[in-house]
């Protein structure tokens, strides 16, 4: 491993060096490291920017979508005068700004089943910060076949959950779901909320994963669901396990394919 560093370079991640856990070595694999983070939104902005700033490598980012105003309120990485801009360009200005040494490839594509494989196979590690159940599927199921460590994230009015997933170790997004839920049944965040700061308290969490799977320290939320209220800040940690019957990783998987699910959609009234 070259160990070989800057002054610039030490000063600028000392605070990461100086951590027993990580150390110059440490730096060394976040800078060596590539991850993909699909969705530029709520989640993604502070995973990008806690990424960027702790000197990972490589950075890819997947979106299709363009800010808008409605967007401001909790996607922190796009700003005022980024509205009508596509995500993609948006958050790949703001990285370069915060560190111009990460090397960032952008995507600005609606993933799909024929397109997925290509762009994860790339990459080191796999962050969920999309808001839709058909992507998530998309996701965990590629993740699945090309064998790439995945983080998952949903957020919700005043709610979160993580998991991550080692494809064949641990259990996978749908061990626990199965299929997206029927119409009607949830509702999303442009229809039922989302106060801005509860993406930003889950994005945290999921950039910190991403990076102690690369260093290699600490406990992953490997079968295990975290989950918080930010109403009374009851985090619980639900243990999970690997399913035999899993339509995609158990014993005898149905799913040996890539497939598109169809859109969920809910016209569940706005509440609270």
């Amino acid at each position: 491993m070259n160990i070989n560093f800057d002054e610039s370079f030490l000063e600028r991640y000392s605070r990461n060096i100086l951590l027993q856990e990580v150390g110059i070595e440490g730096q060394q694999k976040i800078r060596e490291a590539s991850i993909l983070v699909i969705g530029a939104g709520g989640l993604g902005s502070p995973i990008l920017l806690y990424l960027a700033a702790a000197g990972v490598g490589r950075l890819g980012i997947v979106d299709f979508d363009k800010v808008d105003l409605t967007n401001l309120q909790r996607q922190i990485i796009h700003f005022t005068p980024d509205i009508g801009k596509p995500k993609t360009l948006s958050a790949k200005e703001k990285i370069l700004a915060l560190n111009p040494t990460v090397e960032v490839e952008t995507y600005n594509v609606l993933l799909t089943s024929e397109n997925i494989r290509e762009i994860i196979r790339k990459y080191d590690f796999v962050i969920d910060g999309t808001d839709n159940f058909r992507s998530k599927f998309l996701i965990n199921d590629a993740c699945y076949f090309e064998k790439k460590p995945l983080s998952h994230g949903g957020i919700l009015r005043f709610l979160g959950q993580t998991m991550t997933i080692l494809p064949g170790e641990s259990a996978c997004y749908r061990c626990i779901f199965d299929a997206p839920p029927p119409p009607n049944a949830v509702p999303t965040c442009s229809q039922a909320g989302i106060l801005g700061s509860v993406a930003g308290i889950l994005g945290t969490i999921q950039a910190t994963e991403a990076l102690k799977f690369i260093i290699g320290f600490g406990e992953l939320l490997t079968n295990t669901l975290l989950t918080f209220d930010a109403k009374t800040f009851l985090f619980r940690k639900i243990k999970l396990s690997k399913q035999k019957k899993c339509r995609l990783c158990g014993e005898k998987p149905t799913i040996t394919e890539l497939f598109d699910e169809a859109d969920v959609v809910c016209d569940i009234a706005k509440k609270e």
